[in-house]
């Protein structure tokens, strides 16, 4: 996975009109030739209907698609299938869900390049001359008079009351230190960054993609979306680099597909490393303040900042290239984040890393020119940090991941107003695992499960993203319709380790 990037000229800036001196009044300035630069998941689309399209924010390749019918480069490709496929539990892994949305690294998952990034600027035809833009020069010229006359009359009644006791004061020479607080957009940054890596993978055939990581501990373990390094997972070549220019050699650790969380190692690694404060994402508020760090468009180091917009945001995404989905409950922010953010930290105002920065949301076509771009508008998704933490411990310990489930089956559509359990399950096994969790609760296939605890659960996806914040053995509240009729029960998670 590569980036191409496409950079504009600066137009030089338009010269200004000369000011005459000796009349208060001036034709129109002529116009100057100036030069100018040459998965929310978002909800399943029903019915093939074309959605938003959402980008994995890791390498810079798009990895998701929020398209009812994954099409093209960057969007996500292969319709869900009913059944199983779909859910944790049935078999694994599940399809890809249908309009799911791209990494934010942009990451087709081993692609090239998906076409240069940015357009040409037309330069704009100059304006032509007006009377009105006359009387403004006239009364700018007008007013500049008025000006020096008031300068004038200001030196001489300063003169004449000048008793020789007048004392010139003189500019300082220095603007005296800066001091940057750590509380600080540029505090935060500055401690930081020095703990964040952007990382290349390549595969053994030469693709591959540029994503971020940050440094989970002393021992050299980087903490990284799955979808960042899955080009270097099969002998592929794998390096991080620090903003000091340092680099190493690094080895996957561990992946999780289904929660997009990876962990690698660094070879040699150094013994001053500084892992970042983990943050509390379940006390996270909408409003908060959110600073990014990446390497949008592989330019490393980069930061920037927003807010929290939004919190429990299904989202489903995939790499584009007809492998399974990605399911996560996330915190949605508009920090700018773009392909190659992908595994970078979300943090918040005080630097605590509250999330994983993953997948973004990409308009569809029609934009700017007709075309389409996988890029920022303010529409990030990042994986709550309690979430990846409790992924990434499991990673180091056993190499493996462990999940969450029900044991039943779910259908990806959306148009079912909750979770349905299918009547076949993948590759032709029980919907309801026999003696499993849902089994044991009294659930039954043709159930449509509408809550999760206090979670509204509008489609498969979401139950999936709403099970896996959560771990095995946790009891949990399911509310479903059968028959018209509501009901509840309570339910003890079961566990599957492993993406096979």
């Amino acid at each position: 996975m590569s980036t191409e990037n496409e950079g504009t000229a600066v137009p030089p800036a338009p010269s200004a009109p000369p000011v005459p001196v000796d009349a208060p009044a001036a034709s129109a300035p002529q116009a100057s030739d100036a030069g100018a630069p040459t998965t929310p998941i978002p909800p399943h689309p029903s019915g093939g209907a074309q959605g938003p399209e959402l980008v994995h924010a890791g390498p810079a390749p798009a990895y998701a698609s929020a398209q009812g019918q994954g099409q093209g480069q960057g969007q996500g490709q292969g319709q869900g299938q009913q059944g199983g496929a779909g859910g944790p539990e049935g078999a694994w892994p599940p399809p890809q869900a249908p309009g799911t949305p791209l990494y934010a690294d942009g990451g087709t998952g081993g692609s090239g390049p998906t076409g240069a990034w940015g357009a040409g600027y037309q330069q704009p035809a100059p304006k032509p001359k007006s009377g009105r833009g006359g009387l403004v020069a006239a009364i700018l010229v007008a007013a500049l008079v008025a000006g020096g006359l008031g300068g004038g009359l200001g030196y001489t009644l300063a003169k004449n009351n000048d008793n020789g006791s007048s004392t010139t004061l003189s500019a300082s020479d220095s603007g005296g230190s800066v001091k940057r607080d750590a509380g600080t957009v540029a505090g935060v940054a500055q401690r930081a960054l020095p703990s964040t890596v952007t990382i290349e993978a390549e595969s053994t055939s030469g693709e591959g993609g540029t994503g971020t990581g940050f440094v989970f501990d002393t021992q050299g373990h980087i903490v990284t979306n799955n979808h960042v390094v899955a080009d270097a997972v099969d002998g592929g070549k794998l390096t991080a680099t620090f903003p000091s220019g340092k680099k190493y050699d690094a080895e996957v650790v561990g992946h999780a597909q289904g929660y997009d969380v990876a962990v690698i190692k660094l070879k040699n690694a150094p013994s001053d490393l500084k892992p970042l404060t983990l943050g509390n994402s379940d006390q996270v508020a909408v409003g908060d303040s959110t600073i990014a760090i990446g390497a949008p468009f592989g330019l490393s180091n980069t930061v920037t900042t927003g807010i929290i917009s939004a919190k429990n945001r299904p989202v489903a995404s995939s790499d584009g290239s007809g492998s399974n989905a990605s399911y996560m409950s996330a915190l949605q922010t508009d920090a700018s984040i773009n392909p190659g953010n992908s595994g970078g930290p979300l943090l918040d105002a005080q630097g605590n890393v509250i999330g994983i920065n993953s997948a973004i949301q990409s308009t569809s076509g029609g934009g700017l020119g007709g075309t389409s771009q996988s890029g920022s508008i303010g529409l990030g998704f990042a994986i709550p940090i309690n979430q990846a933490k409790y992924v990434a411990q499991q990673l180091i310990q056993t190499g493996k991941p462990v999940y969450a489930k029900i044991g039943a089956s779910v259908s990806l559509d959306d148009s079912t107003g909750g979770a349905k359990i299918t009547t076949e399950g993948a590759g032709g096994s029980a919907p309801v695992e026999a003696g499993g969790p849902a089994a044991k609760a009294g659930l039954k296939p043709g159930d449509v499960i509408t809550k999760l605890d206090d979670h509204v659960i509008d489609s498969g996806p979401t139950l999936i993203g709403e099970i896996w914040t959560h771990k095995p053995g946790d009891k949990v509240k399911i509310t479903y319709e059968r028959d018209g009729k509501t009901h509840t029960v309570d339910l003890t998670l079961g566990s599957r380790t492993g993406d096979s």
